[in-house]
């Protein structure tokens, strides 16, 4: 049966003017014509905006933003040539103060909407959002000679290789929804090295005829450049990702990184070695292999072509070891801000017994040991535990014990007595003290977009810790999850937005747990 057409008052292609008086969750603006909303991307709160009709349903519609007739006193010229076709910077074109604000009423709104609390009570609780302060640094690429400290700040980059109408390599972005690539060699989030490297590796292709991979026909060779910076380190890595029409290179024993510079993975290898190999502070150049038709960037086959096979960067005082495939925050000077403040609300005191679950490569679980008794970290990347070892035996940080598996799997078998039934194990040492950690002082979470999972939290629950700190990169399942750690007896003591994306629509949210039997525990939680 065919459907019917629902009644709008617009039509596709109408032109409208419209004052913009809000902005949503994916940074569009939002303003009403009788009522009727219209979601307009690119235009900003303040904006008085003529548009066209895209898409219209009965109670609103997504229109085009043709002509800004009243710039918003809060509307910006974006430095970016390209941050409208690109998308990837949402709200590159809104004042920075305007976008933290934006950022916090985000993270309030969802934890009341979604969450269920009440808004005077979260607006009790609410720390100041942590945005990116300072004067930014002399950059030419901008045209007023001064970036703001909001650019420049992603310590990597992925940028995916394709070919322009002429037959050129390119490098760039896909735009929003798409996976037309949009040419930008000097993202201004990203380093100044990153347009450098790429103009090398593009002028490269050219002259030696490689051709970029094609996602339609899965042929060509390379598909995308990744670049790592330390910020404090300094010490640059590129790894080429390539597809090799099913093709394996040699690996060792253990399946990992492997140097095998003799090994001819593209045409003109060794000069385009020599080339990267001349930029300042480069020390490590990887080829990852991914032969698979997929929209995953890396593959897990990685070979070390020059240098080493990974770098090193200093965060919250520990120095770490990043390859290709570790998971480490891209923006280093805010990630310091939002683990500071985890740490502080862990309150720790230097007995305390710690489990860090979703850790990744021990980031938050170092910088916790330190002040701590003992502290758990599982994740289930075995190469990121792999890196949390190493990191914390190069730190000489002996009060740490790491688990590979599911948070949601690890957690329950440990309660339940039967961790070393599980494949998934993945502890060196044995457990310090077994009683101490079912009922610790503080539990950490950061988990994926998705939030934790139930079993994860019920087994939480059964802990009974004295503190949960919940680090969260989606305000939205972070609302669900506090709803159900607080029907389960905990209560919700502070809750602080960490501003690690500006430009864009994300933002990063710590939150603090207690037992609610613990209401008046401020004179001992919080001296």
């Amino acid at each position: 049966m065919k459907k019917s057409k629902e009644n709008t008052p617009y039509s596709k292609g109408d032109i409208l003017e419209v004052k913009i008086e809000d902005i949503g969750n994916d940074g569009e603006g939002i303003g009403k014509v009788d009522g009727y909303t219209l979601f307009v991307k690119d235009a900003v709160i303040g904006d008085t905006v003529k548009v066209s009709i895209m898409k219209s349903k009965k109670n609103y519609a997504y229109a085009h933003l043709d002509e800004v007739i009243t710039p918003s006193e809060y509307r910006i010229d974006p430095p970016c040539p390209v941050s409208r076709a690109c998308g990837g910077c949402q709200i590159q074109n809104l004042d920075y103060k305007k976008q933290l604000e934006f950022k916090n009423n985000k993270v309030r709104n969802n934890i009341v909407r979604l969450g269920g609390f009440e808004p005077e009570f979260i607006d009790s609780i609410m720390e100041p959002a942590l945005g990116m302060d300072g004067e930014g640094s002399d950059d030419n690429a901008f045209k007023g000679g001064k970036l703001p400290a909001c650019f420049r700040y992603r310590n990597k980059a992925q940028f995916p290789i394709g070919t322009d109408k002429n037959g050129n390599p390119i490098a760039g972005f896909y735009a929003g929804r798409t996976h037309a690539i949009i040419p930008v060699e000097d993202c201004l989030l990203g380093v100044k090295e990153n347009k450098e490297i790429l103009e090398i590796v593009l002028s490269h292709m050219k002259k030696h005829h490689i051709p970029a991979y094609d996602e339609t026909t899965g042929r060509g060779v390379l598909r995308h450049v990744l670049i790592r910076k330390g910020f404090k380190s300094g010490e640059l890595m590129v790894c080429l990702v390539i597809n090799e029409d099913g093709k394996k290179g040699k690996q060792n024993s253990e399946g990992k990184n492997a140097q095998n510079a003799d090994k001819i993975y593209f045409k003109g290898q060794q000069e385009l070695i020599n080339r990267l190999a001349s930029i300042n502070d480069l020390k490590s150049i990887t080829v990852n292999i991914n032969n698979e038709k997929t929209n995953v960037i890396l593959g897990n086959e990685i070979h070390t072509l020059w240098g080493e096979d990974h770098i090193k960067d200093t965060l919250c005082g520990i120095e770490f070891s990043i390859s290709p495939l570790s998971f480490y925050q891209v923006n280093p000077i805010q990630t310091e801000k939002l683990y500071n403040t985890a740490v502080s609300y862990a309150n720790l005191t230097g007995n305390e017994t710690v489990w860090d679950l979703y850790c990744g490569i021990g980031t938050i679980s170092l910088s916790m040991a330190k002040k701590a008794g003992h502290v758990y970290g599982v994740e289930i990347v075995p190469q990121a535990i792999d890196n949390a070892k190493d990191n914390a035996k190069n730190n000489n940080i002996d009060n740490a014990t790491f688990y590979v598996g599911k948070a949601e799997e690890v957690l329950p078998a440990f309660y339940e007595g039967k961790l070393d039934e599980q494949e998934s194990k993945g502890a060196e040492d044995a457990m310090p003290d077994r009683e101490k950690a079912l009922h610790p002082d503080v539990i950490v979470v950061d988990p994926p977009r998705k939030g934790c999972d139930v079993n994860c939290l019920e087994t939480m629950l059964k802990m009974k810790p004295d503190r949960i700190v919940y680090v969260s990169c989606d305000s939205a399942t972070l609302a669900r999850d506090l709803r159900i750690l607080v029907d389960g007896g905990y209560e919700l003591k502070k809750v602080r937005a960490c501003d690690m994306f500006p430009n864009t629509v994300h933002i990063e949210t710590v939150a603090l747990l207690y037992p609610s039997i613990h209401a008046n525990a401020d004179r001992w939680l919080f001296p």
